[in-house]
């Protein structure tokens, strides 16, 4: 997305940008833009801090899966954040 503005992606819905940024970082094989988001993101009940992500022989398609297992696609109060981290990583990394 060479000449996408902050104005374009903030219109479009948060699903859209989680599937742009997660397909660019899949392409950049960028498990740090991951890491990142699951750190800030995820639950805090005691089901997902078991070593879940533990694993570094985990592949950028286990990550995603992961994401949507824990998140569920609902954000919850953290939607700004997540939103802005998607923004931010599409801006920044896009081509």
């Amino acid at each position: 997305m060479t000449d996408a503005t902050l104005a374009q992606l903030d219109a479009l819905p948060t699903e859209e940008l989680r599937d742009r940024a997660f397909a660019l970082a899949r392409q950049r094989r960028d498990i740090k833009f991951f890491w990142d988001l699951f750190t800030h993101v995820t639950y805090s009940d005691d089901d997902t801090q078991d070593g879940w992500i533990g694993s570094l022989d985990a592949t950028i398609d286990d990550a995603v899966a992961l994401w949507r297992e824990v998140t569920g696609h609902k954000y919850g109060e953290n939607e700004p954040l997540v939103r802005a981290a998607f923004i931010d990583y599409i801006i920044n990394h896009g081509s």
